[in-house]
């Protein structure tokens, strides 16, 4: 039996936190189920487990036991060590590895790592990605990542991991990593489909309407995916994919769990920010051509997103920005421009507000100025496929419009 690297990498985050469940730092627990790796990879082709977990288990708290080089020490672990394996969970029964999940991922996102820490934890130890896999996501040099990863189980070392932080940062941790796939060339490591299945097992182990409203709005997004980008790699916008290519099972799994999101809420407990986000996406997947778009709703659904936040132009620029794009279809571009006039002074120097202004400008046929709006996002984004994509526009809105640059 050669292990099997998918069976692994679900395995694998179960088997670490168990060790450190059990009081074991994660930086030398993690090492020990590395060396317990290793052996399996030499001796289950000839000797496969009955059980691949309680083996691992097993064979990474021998090593911790080795590593002590206590004779009292070495007693105690290799008594747990022997200890007869968990019982095999019954067909459906997902708690306790849920639960495993969970508190892994909780301490990947322990509010004493920054942000960047978080998401290669959490990649390195509950995705089981390689270093290297990671660094190639992010566009660093693998030392770079590794030291990024080394410091953060260096300063987990010595603190208490019972359900460190809260929700919400490991909701924005996997939101995260998983905006991160939609930028740079498809061979990478699909971090879309990662984050996905963390919230998958993440909605397994809590109730919270805001871990079903992630995974509808990854979900939505991923379904659009096949379309977001041309025969020659150029970004295709919304409103001009083929949404023939749509993933129509991921729309429908989409809904389906934002609907189960939906009717976990109350009237004291409006829904949150990914649930709102998932709701407007979904509008937009509902819709078979994107003149059909129901664009009233969406705008009301936009007025819930801006108003979660005291300040919205600052704290989520990207939802008063879409907010502009929707009272524009609903009310009128000018309505719309009215509306980016508003958030000048905040938004201004950024490129997605030209580009905005840009669609508004299109919206209403002034295509010299959309030209103009489009060339200046164009000058000031700084993702080069967005760049490219802002160019051709400024250059069709130009000789649609019979503009000579």
């Amino acid at each position: 039996m050669t292990p099997d690297e998918g069976a692994l990498r679900v395995l694998v985050p179960r088997v670490l936190a168990g060790l450190v469940r059990r009081g074991e730092d994660f930086d030398t627990a993690e090492d020990a189920l590395q060396d317990a790796l290793v052996e399996a990879l030499r001796t289950w082709p000839e000797h496969p487990p009955r059980d691949p977990r309680a083996w691992l288990t097993t064979v990474a708290t021998r090593r911790l036991v080795d590593a002590r080089r206590s004779d009292a020490a070495r007693r105690r672990r290799e008594e747990a060590a022997a200890a007869e394996p968990e019982p095999e969970p019954e067909p459906g029964a997902v708690s306790d590895e849920g639960d495993d999940t969970l508190f892994l991922l909780f301490c990947c996102c322990h509010p004493g790592l920054s942000p960047a820490s978080q998401v290669a934890l959490t990649l390195r130890a509950v995705g089981g990605l390689t270093t290297r896999e990671i660094a190639d996501a992010f566009y660093v040099p693998e030392a770079t990542m590794a030291q990024r990863i080394s410091r953060a189980k260096a300063a987990l070392r010595g603190r208490p991991l019972d359900r460190p932080g809260d929700l919400a940062v490991v909701l924005r941790v996997l939101y995260l990593v998983y905006t991160a796939a939609h930028h740079g060339p498809p061979d990478r490591v699909d971090l879309a489909v990662e984050a996905i299945r963390l919230a998958r097992a993440l909605t397994l182990a809590t109730d919270e309407p805001e871990a079903r409203g992630l995974l509808a709005l990854m979900l939505l997004g991923h379904a659009r995916l096949p379309a977001r980008l041309d025969a020659a790699g150029r970004i295709v916008p919304l409103d001009r994919q083929d949404r023939g290519r749509w993933d129509p099972r991921e729309i429908a799994e989409g809904v389906r769990v934002l609907q189960s999101a939906l009717a976990r809420q109350t009237d004291d407990r409006p829904p949150g920010r990914y649930q709102v986000q998932a709701a407007i996406a979904a509008l937009h997947a509902d819709a078979a051509r994107a003149e059909e778009t129901d664009w009233p709703q969406i705008l009301s659904w936009y007025d819930e997103l801006v108003a979660l936040t005291d300040d919205p132009v600052r704290d989520d620029p990207a939802a008063v920005l879409g907010r502009a794009v929707a009272v524009g279809e609903v009310h009128g571009p000018a309505a719309g421009l009215r509306e980016t006039e508003r958030l000048r002074e905040v938004l201004g120097e950024r490129h997605r507000w030209h580009a905005t202004r840009g669609h508004l400008h299109e919206l209403a046929g002034d295509l010299p100025a959309a030209a103009a709006a489009y060339a200046e996002a164009a000058r000031r984004a700084t993702d080069v496929a967005e760049r490219d994509h802002l160019v051709r526009r400024a250059a069709q809105a130009r000789a649609n419009g019979g503009v000579t640059s």
